[in-house]
């Protein structure tokens, strides 16, 4: 039996590429002659370089850039040929925002994208997802060259008073470059749906500023390109989608483009089981999640899907609404404490135990 394995991140516990790992050595242990494929999978979040690097090899170099608060922060850039991949959370993700989420700039994603361009780079693609800033995306655009008559650098509290941004000397450096971003948010930059009230509250942004971010996040835009920051997918990354889609950049949905960058839907056609998971399965896994984008996938190759999660929060019904045939809890088979004391232990006793139902 070849079994295909392609999990997103255990956020918190598990990288993609060691969570593929986990279920393959359960797996194993109940079903040591199957043929196992590990395809460790990403949304634009935490871990797209690592599982595009896993997938497609390329050259990684290392480099430092500003963190939310000003303090330098490593991160990488991976290079395959002439494009290069980059994730926000690296540079401005929300395990680095410890500070005022009001003055958490996005700067070092901007200097993670020169980086890219110095090297050589002629596209970049920009993982969107895990990020700890809500500045619209303007210390992307301070990085880059542009100039304004307010600190860009400084957070959604530097954009107070602006009125005037000039995106001429980023777009200028940036000529002859494709920019890309990976995300699968559809949020506009600011509204009732935006970036602001959707996400502000998970970084830190307390609910009674949450209209005065919102209010400096529109006059930004209003000064920047107003049009643009009600496209779809503006709000991603606390608006650092906004950002570079005001330069020109395209946007393409993270799960599709790992899922092509891995030639998922070959490897789902060539095999007879497909295995997913994520650390907390439930409804809002529609919304572009990497389990349901493997069960689409799995579902096209006419192949059943599995799910492996930390937690399961949805009944069958919702299930096979995301395309899943069943879906597994660690927590529930191990206890919290387990599950996130030793999860990679945990996750591959859970995969032997489903093997024993799966395996033929």
């Amino acid at each position: 039996m070849r079994v295909l394995i392609a999990p997103d991140k255990f956020a918190g516990t598990l990288t993609a590429v060691e969570a593929a790992e986990a279920i393959a050595d359960g797996w194993r242990r109940q079903a040591p002659d199957d043929d196992l494929d590990l395809a460790p999978m990403a949304d634009g979040g935490p871990g797209f370089v690592d599982v595009l690097h896993a997938a497609r090899g390329g050259e990684l170099s290392a480099v430092t850039v500003s963190g939310p608060h000003g303090s330098p922060v490593p991160a990488v850039v991976l290079r395959v040929g002439t494009t290069a991949y980059v994730e926000c959370a690296q540079a401005a993700g929300l395990h680095l925002a410890d500070g005022d989420p009001e003055a958490a700039t996005s700067r070092g994603v901007g200097e993670l994208v020169l980086a890219a361009v110095e090297g050589g780079a002629t596209t970049v693609v920009v993982g969107l997802g895990g990020s700890g800033t809500t500045d619209g995306g303007a210390g992307v655009l301070a990085a880059l060259g542009a100039e304004a008559d307010a600190d860009l650098s400084s957070g959604p509290a530097g954009l107070a008073g602006v009125t005037r941004v000039d995106l001429g000397p980023a777009r200028d450096g940036l000529a002859g470059v494709t920019l890309v971003v990976a995300s699968d948010v559809d949020n506009p930059l600011t509204g009732l749906f935006g970036a602001a009230k959707t996400f502000g509250p998970q970084k830190g942004i307390v609910e009674e500023r949450i209209a005065v971010v919102d209010g400096w996040l529109e006059a930004f835009a209003a000064a920047t390109d107003r049009r643009t920051s009600l496209e779809k997918g503006a709000g991603a990354a606390g608006g650092i989608g906004y950002a570079l889609l005001a330069l020109g950049a395209t946007r393409e949905p993270g799960i599709e483009l790992v899922a092509e960058a891995v030639d998922l839907a070959a490897r789902a056609r060539a095999a007879d089981l497909v295995l997913t998971g994520e650390g907390a399965f439930d409804f809002s896994s529609r919304a572009g999640k990497v389990p349901y984008g493997v069960a689409s996938v799995a579902a096209e190759a006419l192949r059943p899907c599995v799910a492996l999660a930390g937690q399961v929060l949805v009944g069958s019904r919702e299930m096979r609404a995301l395309g899943i045939e069943s879906a597994y809890s660690l927590v529930e088979l191990v206890g919290e404490e387990r599950a996130l004391g030793a999860p990679a232990d945990a996750l591959a006793e859970l995969a032997e135990r489903v093997a024993r139902t799966w395996s033929r």
